[in-house]
């Protein structure tokens, strides 16, 4: 009689990733599996051991004992395949391409200068850097990491805080020079004042006003989908613009940008975060390496260490 080959770590892996996620979808998802194909494949994982492992009657998955048993089981096995793997492969070097999606003023600011340094600790691998401010689904667009400015939504990804930037309103000296340094939210409302057009930007600027936060509203003859069109915009004169402190410090430190309104500033910070699907302990070397890279080389402020 023919032997069937059975893929067990393999049916593991998806009956974990099923449990863990909390729905046959969500298991599917992070997979890169169809809902249909991964509920025939737990279907043949308890034809095979004879049993039933989960109850399908419910909207929230449930586990039968049996299943518990084996969650817990597999779980450990898993892991100590993992752990096999992560033992033989420690000497070995990170290498194969890895993918990363930015925003393009965090690739250009941060990211870009440090592509040398990490090539030179990894010359085995290989960066496909996209910049975009365009949020991208990290497994339709076969992204391994991206880079997330700002609170993040629940979802499947697993985060790695890099750091956080603070906020300014800023202006060129030449446009302040022809129309004034706005001192009051008054003032303020005078003015040109630039923002963004993506779907989850923010219409409104915060000042502090009286120990309370107030909205400016956004109302200027210019709006950009990327953080540094907005940049060339500002710098060449043409309005104010609220951006955040990694992208523009460069600029006020050489005098092209000035901060406006300091006083009113509410001091509100944003997380930087690098993001990606599964498990740290299940990241391919090459994925790991660039992640550890990151953690270690952007300073707090979100702006690539010296």
């Amino acid at each position: 009689m023919p032997r069937i080959e059975v893929n067990r770590s393999g049916e593991m892996e998806a009956f974990v990733q099923v449990v863990d996620r909390g729905s046959f979808s969500a298991g599917a998802r992070v997979l890169g599996m169809t809902p249909s194909a991964i509920s025939k494949l737990i279907g043949r994982l308890e034809t095979r051991l004879a049993t039933q492992l989960v109850h399908r009657s419910t909207r929230k998955l449930q586990l039968t004992p049996e299943g518990g048993q084996f969650y817990e089981r597999s779980v450990r096995v898993l892991a100590d395949m993992d752990e096999a793997e992560r033992c033989a492969a420690a000497g070995a070097m990170p290498r194969g391409r890895v993918s990363i999606n930015a925003s393009v003023p965090f690739g250009q600011h941060v990211l870009i200068p440090l592509v040398p340094r990490f090539l030179e600790l990894h010359p085995q691998v290989t960066l496909d850097i996209v910049l975009t401010d365009r949020v991208v689904d990290l497994m339709e667009e076969r992204t391994d990491v991206a880079i997330r400015w700002g609170e993040l939504p629940p979802s499947d990804l697993v985060a790695r805080r890099l750091g956080a930037t603070g906020q300014a309103i800023v202006g060129s000296p030449d446009y302040l020079k022809r129309h004034g340094t706005p001192r009051t939210p008054q003032e303020l409302e005078a003015h040109n004042r630039l923002g963004f057009n993506y779907r989850r930007s923010v219409p409104d600027w915060p000042l502090r006003v009286d120990g309370r936060v107030i909205d400016m509203p956004i109302a200027g003859n210019v709006r950009c989908g990327d953080g540094e069109t907005l940049r060339a915009l500002i710098t060449s004169g043409i309005g104010l613009a609220r951006m955040s402190l990694y992208h523009i410090q460069s600029d006020i430190d050489a005098g092209r940008l000035v901060r406006v309104m300091e006083e009113f500033n509410p001091g509100d910070e944003a997380p930087i975060h690098a993001v990606y699907l599964g498990k740290a302990g299940r990241l391919p070397a090459r994925v790991r390496a660039l992640l550890d890279f990151l953690v270690a080389h952007v300073a707090d402020n979100g702006r690539p260490r010296p």
